[in-house]
């Protein structure tokens, strides 16, 4: 399979209450093109002052890969500043947060596992 850029599916949305909407590009499109052993494979886009709000994983786990900007991460109530080359994981049953702190659109690639 090869799916090229042109013809990439994206969707945006207001995440968990965060303020304003994250715009993602679906890499892998359904459960089926992992497997059935996850459920995200996204390129997300964060501009400046949006977030995906705080909620916790229930049987899968979340990371996320930081490419661009920068940002606050809240790992289960403690704050750290993220950028370029982060990696960030939140295990099932724990909670997190990541908001845009500067001034460009922060990217992230985001990956959910079944536990």
């Amino acid at each position: 399979m090869i799916r090229r850029a042109a013809n990439a599916k994206y969707t945006e949305k207001k995440m968990f209450d965060g303020a304003g909407t994250a715009k993602m590009r679906l890499i892998l499109e359904s459960n089926s093109e992992m497997y059935d052993k996850g459920r995200v494979f996204n390129h997300l886009y964060l501009e400046p002052g949006c977030e995906i709000g705080w909620h916790i994983h229930h049987g899968d786990g979340e990371t996320y890969y930081i490419l661009k900007g920068c940002g606050e991460y809240n790992d289960n109530g403690t704050i750290v500043t993220v950028g370029p080359g982060d990696v960030t994981f939140v295990d099932a049953e724990e909670g997190h947060s990541l908001r845009n702190t500067g001034n460009e659109t922060l990217e992230a690639i985001a990956l959910i596992l079944f536990k």
